[in-house]
Formats: structure tokens, sequence, C-alpha cells
């Protein structure tokens, strides 16, 4: 089990093991699904890495083939399923991945690190223009959200729940965080002297 988790685990394995959880099916199947749930958009998923998680997921034991098959002039389809091994897996990441906090790479908190690097309105007209795409987001998840609860229940749709409250948490902040800057609150040292003290506060911003 350690040799094929060191080999296999991404979000597009997770996708795999769970759907095939569900019953056998083709990846055409597969892709099929992960549109109608709008999973490629709450998992970040890049639609051309379904076939490489296949056949990794395949070596590592944790899916087999059930049959492959054509109908007419389409291509083949090979239908696939989860071995014994692969159900523990599916379960035991799962587990995991809801236990266990894990501090994510983001490239918004790099921005956060380096912004001194920018004169304080140059930030200011950049976050600004960052809370309108947060708005605009949160708009097309309460559309999802409305469009798709009743057909298949809240539950199915708790990682577009918790994508919208990330939204509204990181819009809240970045509101904050303008209002500080705008007043002043936030001292704007040059870069050279972050959080090293030494040199004076550079002038806050414009009103």
């Amino acid at each position: 089990m350690s040799q094929a988790r060191g080999g296999h685990r991404n979000l597009w394995a997770l996708t795999v093991l769970c759907l095939l959880r569900e019953r056998p099916m083709h990846p055409y199947e597969m892709q099929r699904l992960i549109r109608q749930r709008h999973n490629d958009a709450f998992l970040d998923l890049k639609r051309g890495s379904l076939y490489h998680a296949i056949e990794r997921l395949e070596r590592a034991g944790l899916i087999e083939v059930v049959e492959t098959s054509r109908e007419g002039r389409r291509p083949e389809r090979t239908v696939y399923r989860l071995t014994e091994m692969g159900e523990r897996e599916a379960l035991d990441w799962l587990r995991e991945l809801l236990a266990k906090p894990v501090s994510e790479p983001s490239q918004f908190l790099a921005a956060m690190s380096f912004v001194l690097h920018l004169p304080a309105d140059d930030v200011l007209d950049q976050l600004t223009e960052r809370v309108h795409r947060l708005e605009m987001g949160l708009v097309a998840l309460d559309a999802i959200m409305r469009t798709l609860t009743p057909q298949i229940g809240r539950a199915c749709l708790l990682e577009a729940d918790y994508a919208r409250a990330m939204q509204q948490a990181e819009l809240a902040w970045v509101r904050g965080l303008i209002e500080e800057i705008r007043g002043g609150r936030i001292a704007w040292h040059p870069p050279a002297s972050h959080c090293g003290g030494g040199s004076p506060p550079a002038e806050p911003p414009k009103q």
C-alpha cells in the first residue's frame, strides 16, 4: 500500500476511485459525471490527466478492467472497477483528508509575502479588482447551489458549499485589508525593511 500511495495520490486519482466506488464505468462516463457534478470547477482538475490517473491506479492494483467493448464506429471503451485494495484506499484516503488539516501552497499567500514591493495605491487597485472577481465567483456558486440543490440535494454539493464559504471569508478579509490600508492603519515599509525595522514607514495611500 505504501508503494501505491507514493505514486498515485492526486485529485484525479481520488475522483476516479470515488466514482468507481459508485459503480464500474468507463472514462467517458467519468468525464460526464465530473462535468455534471461540477467537480472540475471545485477540484481544479485537468481533464487530460484522467487517463494517466487511470493507468497509474491500475498499475497500483487499485482498479482493474471489467471489459472492453466497441459500439459501431465508436472507439473502444474500457470499463473499470475498484479492487478490494482500491476500496480500502479510497475510504482511508478520504478519512485522512477530512481529519488532517494541510497547509497547501497558495499563490495569494505568496503575493501577500511580497506585497510591500508594490506601492500602497497599486495594492489597493489590485485588491479592489480581486474583490470584484470574488463577488462574481460567489454569484456563480450561488447559482449552482440554487439550481442543483433541489435536483441532487445539499449533501452532494458540500464541496460547492465549502468553496462558497471560503470565498466569503476571503472576501471579508480582503475588504477589511483594503479599509486598513486606506485608513493608514498599516505602515507601508519599503521591501528592504520588511519586518526588520530601521526605516520610517512610507506615506499612507492617497485618499
